[in-house]
């Protein structure tokens, strides 16, 4: 109809099947664009045209691979979903204020939750902290690297301290293989090279990728704590969809 406003962009881009399936993918983890192609079962041109209609609506974003630079991990921006949830919502009716509720804690089931990265000084140990701090000690949380480090990075406890008054475990990074023979709702690698190391869990339900650029000095470590924060508390109420 001639000057009657559209529907606002975030339905016009996720309301598309492929979309939207791109889309739901991508809340499980960060996945390459041929993990989407083999998940999907669809052409890849088609995958990475769709795709680029998200980055440029903002729902999604990519990072190169740091396995593989001729790789790209694409990631989605769930703040960005949420606001626009909250948009539709107002220009659809004034009533319909939508707020986008805090994730929940997870639930009284004991969920256990491994974070892998390289060395395990940094990256793993901060989401570590970070999960347990949200979910109030009801998650069994741990963390491993696949070429532990010598010793936790001291900026990762700075960070967490002064963005979050969390104190970092102060103990020394293990091995993955030390392990290998717990059993873990949910296996969450934090680097490409950790994604293409880490050994299978075999009881493990659901394993996720967060590509996670490897922090270097005050400014990325404070940046990765607030990323890993996000991703930590939207993680919380999927774990009470995961049988543990």
């Amino acid at each position: 109809m001639p000057g009657h406003p559209g529907p606002p962009e975030f339905i016009r881009l996720a309301a598309h099947p492929l979309r939207w399936r791109l889309l739901t993918e991508l809340a499980v983890g960060d996945h390459r664009v041929r993990d989407l192609v083999a998940v999907l079962g669809e052409p890849q041109n088609l995958v990475s045209y769709h795709l680029r209609l998200l980055r440029d609506g903002g729902l999604v974003t990519a990072r190169r691979s740091t396995f593989d630079g001729r790789d790209s991990y694409y990631r989605l921006e769930p703040d960005r979903c949420g606001d626009g949830l909250v948009q539709t919502g107002t220009a659809l009716h004034p009533a319909l204020q939508l707020q986008v509720a805090p994730p929940a804690p997870p639930a009284r089931r004991r969920f256990a939750v491994l974070f892998v990265c390289t060395g395990n000084t940094a990256r793993s140990p901060m989401a570590e902290a970070l999960l347990r701090h949200h979910s109030g000690g009801r998650v069994d949380v741990t963390s491993a690297g696949t070429r532990p480090g010598p010793g936790r990075h001291p900026d990762a406890a700075r960070v967490l301290r002064a963005q979050f008054d969390i104190d970092l475990a102060d103990r020394p990074p293990q091995h993955v293989d030390a392990v290998a023979d717990r059993r873990f709702t949910h296996v969450i690698t934090l680097c490409d090279k950790a994604r293409e190391a880490c050994p299978d869990f075999s009881d493990t339900p659901r394993r996720a990728h967060w590509s996670t650029p490897e922090p270097s000095d005050e400014p990325t470590f404070q940046w990765t704590a607030a990323d890993l924060d996000t991703r930590v508390r939207y993680l919380l109420p999927t774990l009470k969809e995961t049988r543990p």
